[in-house]
């Protein structure tokens, strides 16, 4: 794809995520959707395909009440497409703000593969802690 197609991509899905609109949220995703966590977690690996991946999107959720403070940063060229987020994970009474990094690989118009670089591992790794 190119440059544009891919940034019109992964504007429409940040759109989406500051609109809260869950149901486009979704529909950006392929139906092959790989969702690589790195980390030390029981969620930390591939989830692969789109209910794997929205299983694990669920969880981090549950656990760390996880919420959108905005969206720093959309950028993409020919390969891949990436957004800057700025989030708010809470858990036991403990709220933390961060930047985190998904990096996009799109086929079919679609979030095919996202890569979630965190700035600060350990402290993603001990909100996602079982």
């Amino acid at each position: 794809m190119s440059t544009e197609e891919n940034f019109a991509v992964v504007s429409r899905y940040a759109a989406a995520w500051v609109a809260g609109d869950l149901a486009t949220l979704v529909a950006c995703y392929h139906d092959d959707l790989s969702l690589h966590y790195g980390g030390a977690s029981s969620l930390a690996g591939s989830h692969r395909g789109k209910a794997a991946a929205l299983r694990a999107l669920g969880e981090v959720s549950r656990r760390t009440q996880r919420k959108l403070i905005n969206i720093v940063d959309v950028m993409a060229g020919p390969e891949r497409a990436v957004i800057i987020a700025r989030e708010a994970f809470t858990r036991t009474g403990e709220t933390v703000e961060f930047e985190r990094t998904l990096v996009y690989a799109i086929a079919d118009g679609l979030l095919h593969e996202c890569w979630l670089l965190e700035r600060d591992q350990a402290l993603v790794d001990r909100f996602l802690a079982d």
